[in-house]
């Protein structure tokens, strides 16, 4: 009796122990052998797709080769509409629902108010920086929250400025305000005369994104590695970073090993790669996959599983700025200790399930 009471009791415990792991959100994976990151996103989240979100993710113990997963290896995986369920360390599912969005609220004044110390952002650059957003997009809610630890005496402003041609030079280059985000910082290791690494100072990455390629299906090539790139034609919209396509010893572009194309839009880039003219889009992965859905694409295009790059997203400050050091200190600081307490990883969280939500 005692034996049958035992198990009717393990039974019932192992019940409700499932059942509370069913109610929970993300979580930790422990992969397995025979896992890629398209299979646990397939099996997870019930969609493929969803391989990039685990990859940006977990970058930092993945490493930018999403083929690189070994088994026994620990993934943090982001609740993402409702999936998965039922992993060790998951949220409730109330606590990982988002809430409303809410977007910023400009008040009008100056910058030239000294005693604060004036950041600097443009809008439409969704999802890093947008007046619509929620919280005015991942990149402007982390930088504030970085801030906000970090709690400078004089206090600190946020300004938005749409010119974006004008942040470098007058606004940055002139001390007219402080500190500038979100901007990619190239390999000024083998790109020390890039504009950016000559004049500007880098802040920790405030986020890593992923630049991914975007190919037709009826024309899909493998990229394995660089040389499967060497004589293609790729598309990225005028007025984008290119320093990728030359950094990190490639010379794409400086030795003529591939060919460009700049049209204005990126859903022009999409155009082409649809009528042969370019083999594929070359683009961040949220903007590539805004368009593909904005224009019932996502049945003609596929999205490669090997990053093309990945980005850092930083705060900039610049070189002649009496403070520049002190600045970088503060931002690095307010970082580091968000990144400790765990409101970061809550921002990107919140932020990353609304930007999937719109997928």
């Amino acid at each position: 009796m005692k034996k049958h009471l035992m198990a009717a009791l393990i039974g019932v415990s192992a019940f409700f122990a499932t059942s509370a792991a069913a109610d929970t959100c993300g979580g930790t994976y422990t992969v397995r052998s025979g896992d890629s990151l398209s299979l646990i996103a397939d099996r997870l989240y019930k969609d493929v797709g969803k391989w990039s979100a685990i990859h940006s993710r977990n970058i930092d113990v993945i490493g930018p080769r999403p083929d690189a997963i070994r088994v026994g290896m620990q993934l943090s995986m982001a609740c993402l509409n409702g999936l998965p369920t039922g992993l060790p360390g998951g949220k409730t599912i109330a606590a990982a629902r988002p809430v409303a969005a809410a977007p910023v609220q400009i008040q009008p004044g100056t910058a030239a108010v000294r005693s604060k110390i004036n950041l600097l952002t443009g809008d439409d650059y969704a999802p890093f920086t947008s007046k619509v957003s929620h919280n005015g997009g991942l990149i402007t809610e982390v930088v504030n929250a970085a801030m906000t630890n970090a709690n400078p005496d004089q206090g600190f402003a946020i300004h938005w400025v749409n010119d974006w041609a004008s942040h470098f030079d007058p606004l940055l280059s002139n001390a007219l305000l402080d500190l500038g985000f979100p901007w990619y910082r190239p390999d000024c290791d083998t790109m020390p005369d890039s504009y950016r690494c000559v004049n500007f100072h880098f802040s920790d990455p405030m986020f890593e994104t992923l630049m991914l390629l975007f190919v037709d299906k009826s024309r899909p090539f493998v990229f394995d590695t660089d040389a499967d790139i060497e004589g293609k034609t790729l598309c990225r919209p005028s007025g984008y970073l290119t320093f990728d396509l030359d950094g990190y010893g490639r010379r794409w572009l400086e030795d003529k090993k591939i060919t460009l194309k700049q049209p204005h839009k990126v859903a022009d880039c999409f155009d082409m790669v649809a009528r042969g003219e370019a083999d594929a889009v070359a683009i961040n992965e949220f903007t590539g996959r805004s368009v593909m859905k904005e224009n019932g694409l996502l049945d003609q295009f596929d999205v490669l599983p090997l990053p093309l790059s990945v980005l850092g997203i930083h705060v900039v400050v610049h070189k002649s700025h009496p403070q520049a050091e002190q600045m970088l200190t503060l931002i690095n600081t307010g970082l580091r200790n968000i990144r400790a307490d765990g409101s970061y990883q809550a921002i990107i969280e919140d932020h990353m399930a609304r930007i999937w939500a719109g997928f």
